[in-house]
């Protein structure tokens, strides 16, 4: 069965992007061609290997980019010009899932390292979703819901309880999480009418991508769980749509 569409995750790891990414590619699930954006080339084919002998027949490509712009523009222009997508027209979901961290007592912040983030990550999210919803305007048209139009598609945001609260020595982390929620947060009511989901997960807890006592006990968060999960949000209907969640598994603390 051919894919209906396509899926772009950038931050895509041996853990969370691996379990997304097989959920999403598998044909009794989200049935889509998938492009795997990530920083190191070498781990990212790897990956792309495993997943393609895992989900035989599935459609996944490995795209090497950081958050920079030019590479990140480089990398959708790729996308859309890869053999393997030349016949699927309309990009349906994008997941912006990079992980980063930070901590230094306060007084011992240069300005250089706490602006770190805010360029790398929130600037990375940024350029990634004004390049997803360049791609989604072009293959759904211009229409909004209320012109009759049907969903674009869904773009979403991966982000950690940083996002919520900072802690001490914690401060430049926490300007780049929160900047990111307040990004989804204003892309959510500027773009709901125009027939694009936005969606923020905070995902709070180790997340493995493995079927083990951990995940099954609720110990550690299941990475095909936090796929399913995110499709489930993607097949939302604009009849409702859920903006943000707060992930974690059963025997996280609150």
């Amino acid at each position: 069965m051919a894919p209906n569409g396509i899926a772009i995750i950038i931050g895509a790891g041996p853990a969370t992007g691996a379990g997304i990414a097989r959920i999403l590619a598998h044909p009794s699930h989200g049935n889509l061609a998938v492009a795997l954006l990530a920083r190191r080339p070498d781990a990212l084919n790897d990956l792309v290997k495993t997943l393609k002998d895992q989900v035989p027949g599935a459609i996944i490509e490995p795209f090497a980019t950081d958050t920079s712009p030019d590479k990140l523009r480089k990398a959708f222009a790729d996308i859309k010009a890869h053999q393997s997508f030349k016949d699927l027209k309309k990009l349906r979901l994008a997941i912006f899932s990079i992980k980063n961290s930070a901590k230094k007592p306060f007084m011992q912040e240069t300005f250089e390292d706490f602006m770190e983030p805010l360029e790398s990550y929130v600037g990375g999210a940024m350029v990634f979703a004004q390049e997803s919803l360049k791609r989604m305007f072009e293959d759904h048209g211009e229409k909004t819901l209320a012109e009759g139009a049907e969903k674009k598609g869904t773009i979403i945001f991966t982000g950690t309880l940083g996002a919520l609260r900072a802690n001490a020595e914690f401060a430049s982390y926490g300007a780049s999480r929160a900047s990111v929620r307040q990004l989804a947060q204003a892309l959510a009511k500027e773009m709901s009418s125009k027939g694009v989901h936005i969606a923020h997960a905070i995902a709070n807890g180790r997340i493995t991508d493995e079927d083990s006592e951990d995940t099954r006990s609720g110990k550690h968060i299941a990475a095909e769980a936090v796929g399913q999960t995110y499709l489930w949000l993607h097949q939302q209907d604009p009849t409702l749509w859920t903006h943000e969640l707060d992930l974690r598994p059963a025997q996280e603390k609150f």
